[in-house]
């Protein structure tokens, strides 16, 4: 893991391989090396992919609670200039597809495209109000209490199907490791409404979503899909929530496949 400094925190991140950037960002419960290992792992043969830390999650330090959705944009952007890349493809994971669209509403010029996997228009955006309600105070609650509470409420909804158990153990263990005042500040990010931002979309867009996703159902992704204009939907059969996990290979197909076409 390599460190930089934005803004006064501490960020870490992963850095592997060699072409056009691809920036990955994970969801608010994990970390970025941990949540995309078979991104990094596959993918760096023909991409420089760098998989950060969000503030308040694995190695790097929290950010004030009430950080916002701009504020983590606005750190990611920091980020980014540190690392000398001007524009990234920028591919987002649930909560990091929320900043990945906040990114485009407050920096725009830095996404050259963006990957939305088992992403929303934030909760207030793409949930019944009651449902994004419930999920906020429950991420509150499960913040202040043991880690062990914390991933058996969170842990199933992440997967569809039975795992090989060093996957299921590595990110059980990476979410076992959460910030208390870290994780707060992503699930208050997470709860925000960036749905003024979809119609403005204008750089090539992949949706990627597990037809078994309880989380983010496929309802949320074509609603992602209808006010995005030009966006392409891939649904990957019998995934869940962290579909990239659960299906590496088409889901790194689908994105590589994307990224060509995006740069040609």
């Amino acid at each position: 893991m390599e460190m930089v400094e934005v803004d006064g925190l501490q960020i870490a991140y992963e850095r592997v391989g060699s072409g056009p950037a691809l920036v990955l960002l994970h969801g608010y419960v994990g970390d970025g090396p941990t949540t995309w290992r078979r991104q990094l792992d596959a993918l760096s043969d023909e991409f420089t992919v760098v998989a950060w830390d969000a503030p308040g999650a694995g190695r790097s330090t929290d950010p004030p609670e009430r950080f916002g959705l701009d504020g983590y944009a606005d750190c990611l952007a920091g980020f980014l200039e540190r690392l000398g890349l001007d524009t990234a493809g920028v591919a987002g994971l649930s909560f990091g597809g929320i900043l990945a669209l906040a990114l485009q509403r407050r920096h725009s010029a830095m996404a050259s495209a963006l990957i939305l996997a088992s992403a929303y228009a934030g909760w207030a955006g793409s949930l019944p109000p009651e449902v994004a309600e419930r999920r906020l105070r429950q991420a509150l609650a499960l913040a202040g209490g043991a880690p062990q509470a914390f991933v058996a409420a969170l842990l199933p909804t992440m997967f569809s199907k039975p795992m090989a158990r060093e996957t299921v153990d590595d990110f059980h263990a990476s979410m076992r490791a959460f910030h208390p005042r870290g994780f707060r500040a992503m699930a208050r990010a997470s709860a925000e409404d960036v749905r003024d931002v979809l119609p403005h979309v204008d750089v090539p867009t992949l949706l990627v979503y597990g037809d078994r996703d309880e989380r983010a159902p496929l309802t949320v992704a074509q609603d992602l899909q209808a006010a995005i204009s030009g966006s392409r939907l891939v649904v990957l059969p019998g995934a869940g929530h962290v579909c990239n996990i659960e299906a590496p290979n088409e889901f790194n197909a689908a994105v590589r496949e994307f990224l060509h076409e995006s740069h040609s």
